[in-house]
């Protein structure tokens, strides 16, 4: 049975909301490879800054877009995404045809992948492009032996795992630096600013926080989303992004920064006097990236990466330790996250490249709900 062709859904680097869909003829598969059927996969906020960074963070990189005639590089590239895939032909050793792997894939119907270090957990993509990119992207879980997993939380797991494995982290990160400094300051409770606090992974990062009753977590949003930020109880405080005044300005504080708004990240060093650290996660704020951090006043603003502190804390704990941590957290979240009395998240599913279109432009333009979540699929 030959394979079919395979439907890829693309993006102009420079222009994040020109797409294109491809149709790529049936892969030869090579001794060593595997040909998975993406079965679904989420698009969120998140997709949005792995394109918004791809260059500074080669996420262009992880499946690259041969360039045509004349071209150095493609203008073109495949925003990765988190989904499940299932394998449909298989010339590899130890993965056989109809396992699910959840995994980092691109928008597409279908992806030959290169295992290598292949085990009963998975294994880890060998494909020489990948090499130098960071290993926790280059993993591929195989569903029958995942403690996350759970065929029933499919689309919770695509749209929130990836989200809050970074949430837990940038809490475990502050923590881990004792919140620098601001908890030793006398009468006052030091503040934890988050932006763009409707975003999933801003608010599973308040989740995490607000265990912690030592520190204030103060959320920022748009109007239109506060009710929404009040409704999920783990922010101290929900304020627009013009109401900064409403906290003191020698408030010892850290600001972590989620919408990537260079004018806001001004306001707030300029403001806060006594800001100890400043933490860039992401760009949900797609056409106000940009700025100069350097000349801010207070601390540089400092680019979170989330695989450093994974690195960090397995070698301490080692990587069962690390796994058995992650998941118990996993588990407190996504039953909160879910609790069908007051879900945070409502699941969207929907299937073909025109919705996938839809959706992508949708939340390119932030103009999605934030209790909804996309899960998508290229085939029909």
């Amino acid at each position: 049975m030959h394979a079919p062709q395979t439907l890829d859904f693309q993006i102009r680097k420079t222009a994040l909301s020109q797409t294109r869909l491809t149709t790529q003829p049936p892969p030869d598969l090579q001794n060593g490879q595997v040909l998975l059927h993406i079965e679904s996969f989420a698009l969120t906020s998140n997709n949005i800054t792995y394109a918004a960074f791809g260059d500074a963070m080669n996420y262009w990189g992880f499946y690259p877009v041969p360039p045509e005639a004349k071209e150095a590089t493609s203008p073109w590239g495949r925003i990765p995404v988190w989904g499940f895939a299932t394998v449909t032909a298989s010339r590899a050793e130890g993965i056989a045809v109809g396992e699910k792997f959840y995994g980092y894939y691109p928008m597409a119907s279908q992806v030959v992948l290169t295992p290598m270090r292949v085990s009963p957990a998975g294994f880890v993509e060998a494909a020489p492009h990948r090499a130098t990119l960071a290993a926790v992207y280059n993993q591929y879980v195989r569903c029958s032996t995942d403690p996350f997993y759970t065929p029933d939380s499919e689309a919770v797991q695509s749209l929130l795992r990836p989200l809050f494995i970074t949430s837990w982290l940038i809490d475990d990160f502050l923590a881990d630096n004792a919140f620098f400094g601001t908890t030793t300051s006398e009468g006052q409770r030091p503040v934890m600013l988050l932006s763009s606090a409707s975003s999933k992974t801003a608010y599973g990062t308040a989740f995490q926080l607000a265990q912690r009753p030592e520190i204030e977590v103060v959320g920022l949003t748009s109007p239109s989303n506060v009710a929404f930020c009040e409704s999920l109880g783990c922010y101290s405080r929900v304020l627009r992004y013009d109401q900064l005044d409403q906290i003191a300005a020698d408030t010892p504080m850290v600001y972590v920064d989620f919408a990537g708004n260079a004018d806001l990240r001004r306001t707030v060093h300029t403001r806060f006097t006594a800001l100890a650290y400043s933490s860039s996660i992401g760009g949900t704020h797609v056409s106000e990236l940009g700025g100069n951090a350097k000349d801010l006043p207070g601390p540089r603003a400092t680019l979170f990466f989330a695989p450093a502190q994974i690195k960090k804390r397995a070698a301490e704990w080692g990587g069962d330790g690390l796994g058995q941590r992650l998941v118990a957290a996993w588990k407190t979240f996504s039953a909160r996250v879910s609790d069908p009395s007051s879900p945070w998240l409502v699941v969207e599913q929907h299937r073909g490249a025109d919705a996938v279109q839809t959706a992508y432009a949708q939340v390119l333009g932030g103009r999605g709900d934030p209790r909804v979540g996309y899960v998508l699929a290229m085939g029909e």
